[in-house]
């Protein structure tokens, strides 16, 4: 199946049914009264996550949905039927946005959560509904309502306890596949990973966690390269960062400068998530000699100034990494009893996660900006250079404006 984070979608309400004008006509009754029913409701439409699904695939192609219209109303004081509601179901971990405002409508984040996005049309009001002492013989109606119409944008983020950071054959699947049961590709050639993949770590029999691991960054990710940043918002939700870092890589790069690139990169596409608790893992330590890991350890801590965790693993010989998903295990207890007993630890990280999300979109739709202007050909101001000016256009600019006009 194919994997689909973001797509745009339109959705309109069901309109309200018209209300009826009718008189009862009955033999041997004269004068009858005023007997015509009010319209139905339309239909709302709704957001449903459901957590058997992993993709928005099934909006790629399908992109309008419209609720069912209100019937109107009857003769003989008979109401119009009720629109029936409809509910799109999408997954786990999806933000909903209007197009037109960029307001975040609602997030679901919960198994079953529901979401009103458009209200249905308000019935229209039949003549019984005017009779009085005063007026017998009504002839007033009232049409129903229009229901709500909106383009919305559908962004899903896996929900996962910990993300994995790394330049490409960084050994981020192959370590996911040692710890869990998912089996991503693995291959000796960049972006072998093109989505995120999940899988469960089980540390004891009733003790598990999520780890995701998203495609590689590279150097320059921020302003759209390689795979660019489009799957850095899925480590948004995340409680803790692993930053893998490959000990002995086989090209010309060290690996300081390496962990330095994620650093970097990450920091440019939002630094809030910057502050999110990072381990630094160093993989591939069985390429090197034993006598050459501390040595390598200190050049790349002292690169970077770290003062966090640091491990030492190789995920393909699964050395060291029994210890690793044990602390990670112990680490996320930690801080879910911190959260439960600490107020103000709670604030901070409702705040912290906050100021993720806000980065996160605004950086994301500024790209979305600039690939817009230029499939349309035209250049950001950020783009224009030198060369973009005309000397004759600037020369002219104080003086008259000539217009010609032909006869």
């Amino acid at each position: 199946m194919k994997f689909v984070d973001e797509v745009s979608i339109r959705v309109k309400a069901g309109d309200g049914g018209n209300g009826c004008m009718s008189f009862r006509r009955e033999k041997f009754i004269e004068n009858g009264g005023p007997n015509g029913g009010d319209g139905g409701d339309g239909g709302s439409i709704y957001m449903m996550a459901d957590e058997n699904l992993n993709t928005l695939v099934d909006y790629r192609y399908t992109r309008h949905f419209d609720a069912e219209r209100g019937s109107n109303g009857g003769s003989t004081d008979c109401t119009g039927k009720k629109g029936e509601d409809l509910v799109l179901r999408v997954p786990v971990g999806t933000t909903i946005i209007d197009s037109a405002t960029q307001e975040v409508i609602g997030d679901l984040t919960k198994a079953g959560q529901k979401l009103m996005v458009v209200q249905g049309g308000w019935h229209g009001l039949g003549n019984t509904r005017f009779k009085s002492s005063t007026n017998r013989a009504p002839r007033q109606t009232t049409p129903g309502k229009p229901g709500e119409q909106r383009d919305l944008k559908l962004e899903m983020k896996v929900l996962a306890d910990v993300g994995l950071l790394g330049l490409p054959n960084a050994g981020k699947s192959t370590f996911i596949r040692s710890v869990s049961a998912a089996k991503p590709k693995v291959a000796d050639y960049p972006f072998t990973t093109l989505v995120p993949n999940l899988g469960v770590v089980s540390v004891d029999r009733w003790k598990s966690f999520v780890i995701a691991d998203i495609p590689g960054l590279i150097e320059g990710a921020s302003d759209g390269a390689g795979l660019g940043i489009r799957f850095l918002k899925h480590l948004s939700r995340t409680r803790l960062l692993l930053h893998l870092v490959d000990m002995a890589p086989l090209d010309d790069t060290s690996a300081p400068d390496a962990a330095e690139v994620i650093v970097s990169e990450l920091t440019k596409f939002s630094p809030s998530l910057a502050e999110r608790d990072r381990w630094l893992v160093l993989n591939k330590c069985d390429q090197i000699l034993e006598e050459e890991h501390e040595e390598r350890v200190k050049e790349i801590v002292d690169r970077l100034e770290w003062e966090g965790p640091v491990y030492v693993i190789s995920a393909i010989a699964k050395e060291g990494t029994e210890r690793l998903t044990r602390d990670i295990m112990r680490y996320l207890e930690d801080r879910a009893d911190r959260l439960a007993a600490d107020p103000v630890f709670k604030a901070e990280l409702a705040e912290l996660d906050q100021r993720i999300e806000d980065e996160a979109r605004a950086q994301l739709q500024a790209l979305d900006d600039q690939r817009a202007l230029r499939r349309s050909g035209v250049k950001s101001v950020h783009d224009i250079g030198d060369d973009d000016w005309d000397e004759e256009d600037v020369d002219d600019e104080d003086g008259p404006e000539i217009i010609y006009v032909r006869d």
